[in-house]
Order: C-alpha cells, then structure tokens, then sequence
C-alpha cells in the first residue's frame, strides 16, 4: 500500500485498485456495507492505512480515511470520516474504539 496518492479521491481510487472495492459507513457502532449487507464489529476488522486530508480554503473539506481489511469475511472497503469541525460524534466513539482494536 502507498502512503500518498494525492487528494481524497485519488486516495480511495488507488485504494479500489489494490482492492479496497467496498464502502464502509458507521451504523451504531457498527461498520456496515449496504452493496452486500456486511455489518463488521470492532473485533472483526483490522485497519490497513489511515489518510488524513486537509482543505486548503474550507475546514469542511477536512476528513480521514481508513482502508480496512476483514480476514473473517475476506473483504476490503475504505471509510471515509470527518474531522474538525465537520466531525461526527458517533463516527469518532467507534474510530477510538478501532484505534485500540490494533
């Protein structure tokens, strides 16, 4: 895996062509991929890379994204979550709990 792609959404398309193909969202505490009904608990994901993304004009343009592995269920996806002031609270409890997961 590379450390640098350049932006956001070179990131996640480099990320796609090592075969982080699926989308992560957080659902109460929970990982969960609607294309094929995955729901992963912290236990059942590792986290493969993290990418930090700064605005340069616009604080909201500030995210992290994970590329997040299961060996359970064989998959690979990214998460992509806000920080700063754009920050969800809910995404922030379950990304602690995946920093101590590792």
């Amino acid at each position: 895996m590379k450390t640098d792609y350049g932006t956001l959404s070179q990131t996640i398309n480099g990320l796609k062509e090592e075969g982080y193909t699926l989308d992560f969202n957080i659902q109460d505490d929970l990982l969960v991929c609607h294309t094929n009904n995955t729901q992963l608990s912290p236990d059942d994901f590792e986290i493969d890379g993290v990418f930090r993304f700064e605005g340069e004009s616009n604080p909201d343009d500030e995210a992290v994204l994970y590329a997040i592995s299961s060996t359970k269920d064989d998959i690979k996806g990214t998460l992509v979550n806000g920080y700063g002031i754009s920050a969800d609270a809910a995404s922030n409890d379950l990304i602690k709990k995946l920093s101590t997961h590792s």
